[in-house]
């Protein structure tokens, strides 16, 4: 379904003209880096709330603000954009997320000789073209352009960590580059297969001509795999996560929000609109196994975050139980699981975001990522404190907190297909509580440690920052409702692609009316 303006066109577009237009700055105007970055960024949300009040909620399981053109005809790639109910929620989270990190980055790369020097200038136009990608693949409706974004978009991030990040930044941008490329290599592979087994001509890397292909069995398994494993990856999964805690230890904070809360999620919305009705037969022949791999990650994910010294690592681990969730939900195949997943994607981001966020405020302030070295804080900076646990209990699915609606779909619409795992995987509930409770308490409860009794509250850029987020996750959380009729009827469509319908109630009778009736 078209419309008659480029709506994701202009949105890929306008963050691209930011980042030059911060890069062309001269000398003299350097000083304008910040307001100019983040009035592009606030014009893209303007821009959003356009693109979202010309979707048509009533049919978001069909592709809208539809735009395709030839691009490589020679080779059947096109340049092809279009959103249904997740793929706009998803341009709508890192569209919040950017103008955020960015007013976070206010202070985080913040003296007026580095900004003279040029290091915001660099750190504020890798945001805005990170932006441009994470737009462009969450539209991308043709195969090859998914591709080519899903690698591009490692150019920026790679530079964000290793030019901007802690003391190890070099050793995490390149295995974060590494883990990255080795699945997209396995993916190309995948592409390619899929391309040759297609109807080729000018348009036959669309999403939609290749979708429904009579396969052979062993060839939809392979290419299934090679698609699974790249996205695996990028999610990131047990056992293929280990460049996560790693990247997001020594990244900028606002770095590790999108890393995190939105670039991570290419993984599983790939999982979602391209394994599954791509390669239909092979998603219910793997999902067995994926839904082990899914709770194994949801538990050892919470582990490890219990033990963690690190607060940046704790977080990320932390992730990986989160994007566990998310995966279970989606190989779960009910429409309750699938829309809870997507659901979740969206919620995942403004809590993760938010904790990130907070832990790079308390990370600036006292020099230090260890948890140990905090304590007390609770009465020095009740602001930063409180925001700290209206974020953490939204992680731990609070009811009342936007996590909550979607974690307990994914269980629920789990336990109508596979008991053992929603049973097994509601123990992370548990966990969870543990290391945000514990975390909380090591950092704000108990006497203030020496040299903490000074430290400033969030100032009015960083309460800017992360109170939007807040907001966002008590207003999702009561009233969760506009939010779902973006996703259910994709979740609906997605098991009509791989085949599968939802498991019908078990409906308790009566013994004595069953006699009855059969007497009858």
């Amino acid at each position: 379904m078209s419309s008659g303006f480029p709506w994701l066109t202009a949105l890929i577009v306008l963050p691209l003209l930011g980042a030059a237009a911060v890069w062309a700055l001269p000398a003299t105007r350097r000083r304008l880096v910040r307001p100019v970055a983040l009035g592009f960024s606030l014009a893209e949300v303007a821009l959003a709330v356009g693109a979202v009040l010309s979707f048509d909620t009533a049919q978001a399981g069909v592709h809208q603000l539809v735009e395709t053109h030839s691009w490589i005809p020679a080779l059947g790639v096109s340049y092809a954009v279009g959103v249904d109910g997740v793929g706009l929620l998803l341009i709508l989270l890192s569209v919040v997320l950017v103008p955020l990190v960015l007013l976070a980055a206010w202070n985080e790369q913040g003296s007026t000789k580095e900004v003279v020097s040029g290091q915001l200038r660099h750190y504020m136009a890798l945001i805005l073209l990170t932006q441009v990608f994470m737009v462009a693949v969450f539209a991308a409706r043709d195969v090859f352009l998914f591709y080519v974004l899903f690698e591009a978009m490692l150019i920026p991030v790679y530079f964000l960590i290793g030019q901007f990040g802690g003391v190890r930044r070099r050793y995490a941008a390149v295995k974060f580059l590494l883990f990255s490329l080795a699945g997209g290599l396995v993916m190309l592979v995948g592409v390619i297969a899929l391309y040759l087994e297609g109807p080729g001509g000018p348009q036959g890397f669309l999403t939609e001509n290749l979708a429904g292909l009579d396969l052979p069995v062993g060839v939809e398994r392979w290419l299934f795999v090679a698609f699974f494993l790249a996205f695996a990856i990028k999610a990131p999964m047990f056992p293929v996560h280990t460049w996560l805690p790693d990247a997001a230890e020594q990244a900028p904070a606002g770095t590790s929000v999108l890393l995190v809360g939105v670039l991570d999620k290419v993984g599983t919305f790939g999982m979602l609109t391209l394994c599954l009705p791509l390669f239909p037969n092979a998603s219910t022949w793997a999902a067995p196994v994926i839904i082990v791999l899914a709770v194994i990650s949801i538990l050892y994910g919470a582990l490890l975050a219990i033990a963690q010294q690190d607060l940046m690592r704790l977080i990320a681990y932390t992730s990986v139980s989160h994007f566990g969730f998310i995966v279970l939900g989606i190989f779960a195949f009910t429409s309750l699981s699938v829309a809870g997943s997507s659901f979740y994607m969206v919620n995942h981001g403004l809590s993760t975001g938010a904790l990130f966020l907070i832990a790079g405020y308390l990370i600036s302030r006292r020099g230090s990522r260890k948890i140990a070295d905090f304590g007390g804080l609770q009465k020095v900076v009740p602001v930063l404190a409180g925001s700290f646990l209206v974020a953490g209990l939204s992680a731990l699915s609070l009811p009342g907190l936007s996590t909550f609606v979607s974690e307990f779909m994914v269980l629920i619409g789990t336990f109508a297909r596979d008991r053992p795992a929603a049973v097994v995987s509601a123990f992370a509930v548990v966990l969870a509580a543990l290391y945000i409770l514990l975390t909380y308490q090591r950092i704000f409860t108990g006497p203030v440690r020496d040299g903490l009794e000074t430290m400033p509250d969030l100032n009015a850029h960083e309460r800017w920052a992360v109170g939007p987020l807040i907001a966002l996750m008590l207003v999702v959380g009561f009233y969760p409702a506009p939010a779902l009729e973006f996703v259910n009827e994709p979740a609906q469509i997605t098991l009509d692609q791989v085949g599968m319908q939802d498991v019908p109630s078990t409906v308790l009778v009566d013994d004595s009316a069953a006699t009855e009736g059969s007497d009858k």
